[in-house]
């Protein structure tokens, strides 16, 4: 399997994501949405950077479980209720991407949303990936 990440030198620059991804393997997953919720089913984090932080560890999960890693991540799609709150913690948001998921980034968008499945959650991220 490979990912390779192409970011076009007539584009803005790509920060925190790719242009695009060209993807070679045998096995794709779709991963669910995924918000901050823990164990029991409960929202946790008050702020958009703790609920970012536990929706993308789920993701995460969810991916390890399919036997995949974050380096087979092709895109990831961010729901955010507050964008203008999104792009104002763009910085943390990022350390926690570097630190969970490397410095590899898939193709990625950020949509706003009215609100999402769970009441309580800011932010949600679906995912597909490939695997060898």
């Amino acid at each position: 399997m490979s990912l390779e990440r192409i970011n076009p030198p007539g584009l803005s620059p790509a920060g925190g994501f790719s242009h695009a991804v060209a993807a070679t393997g045998s096995r794709i997953i779709f991963l669910a949405g995924q918000t901050a919720l823990d164990t029991t089913g409960k929202v946790i984090g008050d702020g958009l950077v703790e609920q970012f932080e536990t929706a993308l560890a789920n993701l995460l999960a969810a991916l390890a479980a399919a036997g995949g890693t974050p380096h087979d991540l092709a895109r990831v799609t961010v729901y955010a209720t507050d964008v203008a709150d999104y792009r104002r913690h763009t910085a943390e948001l990022g350390r926690v991407w570097h630190r969970l998921a490397g410095r590899d980034y898939p193709a990625m968008a950020v949509i706003g949303a009215v609100r999402l499945w769970d009441e309580e959650a800011l932010v949600e991220l679906d995912g597909i990936a490939v695997l060898p």
